[in-house]
């Protein structure tokens, strides 16, 4: 593993241990079959429960079942599944933001539930924000939710929701009296349809859906009580962007592992190219890359540790760490040449989920203007 400045000897011996076991998963369970899933578009579904079973789902939240690991143990089996595949980070990141929800904006009632239900993998969660019209802009959603006696109804589409057919419940962001507030909404629901979006050249292991509601009504105690405003569902894309950039690490990692493996044993003009100076330039810049993103990551596990994890810094970290990944892997793809466009060697492949992840949870441009606003105090969003 490329670990040029040696964070390892930063880690606890817990981290450490959470890393490897992730690791291990990975190696066993997910790299030998990953490359089939992908062609076929097929999302592995016995894998939530293989994740809560090693104890992955919602691994650094409070649960009084075990508990919590810290942010850096949590970023480092989310960097290791990452590494396999972007689909396969994202179960954990989804599950475990389910989880975090619950925690923080739902009733006792919810959490008794629900909570146990998504960390243990037996039901599937899906969070349902973006809109088709509206997703750098959450705060002009459509999609409304009216009172009626004894609960509510909804009305409005979804669309680019990660799980969204396969999960038993989503967690839908809709306006009530023109503030945004959450609402659990069980698969089944009259009104409530899922539809699968086809022809997807990335994350092809995953499900991504369009959701719609139409009268779909909820009961009361459907609604979570302390979600209060765009602030309470932004709160979570903090979460989910510190988990993609411990993720973007990972691809990274696969990617400039195969360069390096690939320049040592590939022989041109009867030596290896590893030994020529252009592509040991490249293999440089792909290291101090993937070096700084690592150091980045672990400053942010340990602010978010100590509770000083601002939105801004998650940002930032998600912008510049998908950025590298990105450059990376078309790096590591020119320097293996055609074989690097065959999925065999597996970079093809996390470069065309790093395409994906670029996008999904903020933009590359949002994450830009988050920051920008945070450092100069100046809104450019409106």
């Amino acid at each position: 593993m490329v670990d040029y400045l040696g964070i390892e000897d930063l880690l606890t011996d817990e981290e450490r241990m959470i890393r490897d076991l992730a690791r291990e998963f990975t190696d066993k369970e997910v790299i030998p079959l990953i490359t089939e899933w992908f062609r076929s578009e097929v999302f592995p579904r016995h894998l939530v429960k293989r994740l809560a079973d090693l104890e992955f789902l919602g691994a650094d939240l409070p649960d009084d079942a075990r508990p919590a690991v810290s942010p850096v143990a949590f970023g480092l089996l989310l960097r290791e599944l990452e590494r396999g595949d972007s689909a396969i980070r994202t179960i954990v990141g989804v599950q475990s933001m389910g989880m975090f929800i619950l925690a923080n904006f739902g009733s006792e009632s919810q959490r008794a539930r629900w909570y146990r239900q998504f960390a243990t993998g037996d039901r599937v969660f899906c969070f349902a924000m973006t809109e088709p019209d509206h997703g750098s802009d959450p705060a002009s959603m459509k999609t409304k939710a009216a009172r009626t006696r004894g609960g509510y109804v909804l009305n409005g589409t979804k669309l680019w929701i990660t799980h969204g057919s396969i999960a038993d419940v989503a967690i839908v962001w809709a306006k009530l009296d023109g503030q945004i507030c959450g609402f659990l909404v069980e698969k089944g629901t009259p009104g409530f349809h899922a539809t699968d979006v086809k022809g997807m050249l990335s994350l092809r292991a995953s499900v991504t859906s369009e959701l719609s509601f139409q009268d779909c009504e909820v009961p009361e105690g459907n609604l979570l009580p302390r979600t209060a405003g765009l602030r309470s569902a932004l709160s979570c894309l903090t979460e989910a962007r510190y988990g993609i950039a411990w993720g973007a690490v990972g691809a990274a990692q696969a990617c400039c592992e195969a360069a390096l493996e690939y320049a040592k044993s590939r022989t041109q003009f009867g030596r290896p190219i590893g030994s020529f100076q252009l592509v040991q330039e490249k293999l440089v810049s792909m290291v101090s890359e993937l070096t700084k993103a690592q150091l980045l990551c672990y400053r942010l596990g340990r602010l978010k540790e100590a509770g000083k994890l601002t939105p801004a810094q998650a940002a930032l970290a998600k912008r510049d760490n998908v950025r590298m990944a990105i450059g990376v892997a078309r790096a590591a793809r020119e320097l293996l040449g055609a074989n690097g466009l065959v999925d065999e060697y597996h970079v093809m492949r996390h470069l065309a989920n790093l395409e994906a992840v670029y996008t999904l949870d903020g933009t590359d441009h949002i994450q830009t203007l988050f920051v920008g606003r945070d450092i100069t105090g100046v809104s450019a969003l409106a």
